[in-house]
Order: structure tokens, then sequence, then C-alpha cells
């Protein structure tokens, strides 16, 4: 039956983009695992277990920190299986791990959920889709990454306000089983019936260039450097350190959006619908910033991505009414459409596909220790300072010193071939 639906789709246009729409429910279907979904929880889960704000940062960034260094070998377990085993075992763990966060009763409970969440939903779902996507399109690889970033913007515009009206309901214990059935429905048939590891096993190479008969073995075809010889590369700790910024400064705005909102005047209800706000923002720019990726020098886009970073922690601490939100919700938009690009477009970029797994795995990592970090200087700031607006000003200086690196010295490896306006 794969095989029917496959040749039938493909004979009406290139089937990488069934695969761009599987990536796309597979980064909606990461909610459960990202900042924005938790940010909604913070206040019910600290009034229900009687936990301080720090100490649920706390937990958040401690589990998360765990789960960071299991990414690299996630990544390797992708190069070995496919994505689309390892999607598929993946997206049945995450449902699982909503469930038993939703059983979660101490610190160490919350702690171990909030490792499950962050290792299967933010890490290994979305390093599993980026990789499937990045195999199937290399000309084309930022447009087709931002499509299926689309989920994210997706993911931001429903997780939250469905969360609040979930807890609203039936409490923040059963919205998370809810979120964990909701996981299996969407992903796992679409996995199961849709998805296909890489072009090369259907007689295809990336962007629908079929194959001819002189084509050598697939092993021959595909280009890239593995891990220690990406690790060898001055770009590789650029890369490293701009994705560790971006994953901590937007975690931190996305987890604590709504308590710095509340603080500064602006009610619940509007804040957690600032999030729709951004993702529609985030759809509207996001094609955009596929074709800058694809057609502009790559170090200067991502300098605007940082540049556009600054600017969103900076906004954030002059809301103080309803248009002022608005206008940060926009700006931070622009933001993540450029940031959910870059996190699947920079190593099959700078790296090649071949070893793509453990590369983007290891980056993962990377971001996921930044993200892990991210809340606890605005969290301490908002238990014992009782203004985190000064501390975020400061953080926002992090993403302008990596601009600058960038500019200057993020360069393509020499043993790779590279588009020429891509450089």
């Amino acid at each position: 039956m794969r095989e029917n639906i496959f040749n039938y789709f493909n004979n009406k246009f290139f089937y990488g983009w069934i695969i761009v729409g599987v990536a796309n429910l597979g980064i909606f279907s990461s909610g459960p695992g990202q900042s924005h979904t938790f940010s909604v929880f913070v206040g019910p889960i600290s009034k229900d277990l009687a936990m301080s704000t720090t100490s649920i940062a706390s937990a958040y960034g401690l589990a998360t920190l765990i789960a960071a260094f299991l990414l690299p070998h996630m990544g390797k377990l992708i190069d070995k299986y496919g994505s689309r085993l390892s999607l598929i075992i993946i997206s049945i763990i995450l449902g699982f791990s909503c469930i038993f966060f939703g059983a979660a009763s101490n610190f160490l409970m919350l702690t171990v959920g909030f490792g499950f969440l962050r290792f299967f939903g933010q890490g290994s779902l979305m390093l599993g889709c980026a990789n499937m996507v990045s195999q199937w399109f290399d000309n084309k690889r930022g447009f087709a990454l931002s499509i299926m970033a689309l989920g994210f913007g997706v993911s931001m515009a429903i997780h939250p306000p469905l969360s609040q009206l979930l807890i609203d309901q039936f409490g923040w214990k059963y919205a998370w089983v809810i979120l964990g059935l909701s996981t299996w429905v969407i992903m796992v048939p679409a996995l199961y019936i849709l998805a296909w590891n890489a072009p090369e096993t259907v007689g295809l190479k990336p962007d629908g260039i079929i194959k001819s008969a002189d084509d050598k073995n697939k092993e021959e075809e595909i280009e890239g450097l593995n891990l220690k010889e990406a690790m060898k590369e001055r770009s590789f700790y650029i890369l490293g350190a701009m994705w560790f910024g971006m994953a901590m400064l937007i975690t931190t705005l996305h987890f604590y959006q709504v308590t710095i909102l509340t603080s500064q005047g602006i009610t619940s209800d509007f804040a957690a619908g600032v999030f729709s706000i951004s993702a529609i923002s985030m759809v509207l720019f996001m094609p955009f910033v596929g074709k800058l990726f694809d057609n502009c020098p790559t170090r200067y886009v991502l300098a605007l991505g940082l540049t556009i970073n600054s600017i969103s922690l900076l906004s954030i601490t002059f809301v103080n009414n309803e248009f002022y939100a608005v206008l940060y919700a926009i700006i931070f938009g622009v933001n993540n459409a450029i940031s959910m690009t870059m996190f699947g477009y920079i190593w099959p970029r700078y790296f090649g596909r071949k070893h793509i797994g453990s590369i983007q795995g290891t980056g993962q990592m990377i971001g996921v220790v930044g993200a892990s970090l991210g809340p606890l200087p605005v969290g301490f700031a908002i238990d014992y300072i009782g203004n985190s607006l000064m501390t975020i000003r400061y953080l926002s200086l992090y993403p302008i010193i990596i601009a600058i690196i960038t500019i200057l010295f993020l360069k393509t490896p020499s043993s790779l071939s590279i588009n020429k306006k891509l450089e």
C-alpha cells in the first residue's frame, strides 16, 4: 500500500513535498515538549504542587540538560535505522511521556517528566523531522524546512490556548493525558503510511531528480563530513554558539512570556493569546525566510536572525499595554520563523547530509543545553529581584556579539562543494 501511495503522489509532483507535510505534523506534535506549551502550565503546577517559579524552572532546566546529552546518540540511531522507524517509536514514547507528566506529584516526578517531554518532543521528534526533510531536499532545502517549520507556528497558535482550555475544563493533569493521546492519533498513522527515509530509497535524488542508470550507490552520491571531521572545523563552533544562544533566549521568552506580560499589566488570557499572534506572524514570514536561506549568503541571513532575536528580547521589556504586546508578538513571530528554519538548515548546509543525524544530534544537544539554562537567570530575577527586565536586556547582547562573529568568520569547509551564492 505504501508503494502505491508513493507512486500515485510522485506521478503528480515530487513526493518530497509529502515528506514535508508529514514532518510538518511532527513539528506540530512536538508541542507538548515545547516551552510555549509549558508556559501555560507554570502557574497551575506551581499552585497545585506548592512549588516556586524557580523550583519549576530548576526541574525544567535539570531535566532538559540531562536529556540534551542523549541527543547525539539519538542522531546516530536515526543515521542507522532511518528517520521513519525512529520517528514512529519517538512518537509512541512521547505520548506515554505526556501521560506520565500528568501524574507528577512532586519535584522528582516533575523533573523526570520534563526530561522525557524535552528529549522525545523538543529534541528527538524535531531532530528526526528535520533529518528527513534535509535528506529529500538540497537546493530547495531552506524553503522546504520553512514549510516544515510552519507546524511550529500552528503549535504556537493551538497548544497554549488549547492547554488553557483543557486546564480550565479538566485540570492540568488530565490536560496532559489528552495531549498524549492526540500525539498518537496524529503521528503514528501518518509516519507508518507516508514516510520514507530518503529519496535514494525510491529511485530519486534530492529536489526530485530521477537517478540515471549510471548513478552509483547512494553512499557514493551523498556528500558530507562525519561528526569527528565536522568538529575540527571552526564553523562547527560558531554554529554551536549561535544555536546555543538562539535556543536559550527563545526558550526563555516562550517559558516566561505569560509570567512577564501579566506582571506588566497584561491579562493572563491576552498573554496566552499572544502566542497565536506570534504564530500568525511566523506563518506569514516563514516562506520568505526559506527563500532567503536558499538565495542569499547564509552568514548574513543568520546574522539577521540573531539581530531580530536581540530585538525580541528588548521589545518584551517595554510592553505595558496590549498594543505593545501585539508589536512584540509580531517581532517574536519573525524570530521564530528564522530560528525554526535555521534549526534544520545550518548543519546539512555546512557539513553535508551523509552523516547528518549524528552531526545534527550533537548540534541539537548544544541547543537543548542552552534551552535548559535559559529560564534559570530570569526565574531567579523574578523570584529574588522582583523584576526580570534588566536581566533580559543584558541577555539581548549575546546574539549581537555572535552575529558579528558570524559575518566575519563563518565559512563552508573547503572539502565540500557549495553554491557560490550561499557563501
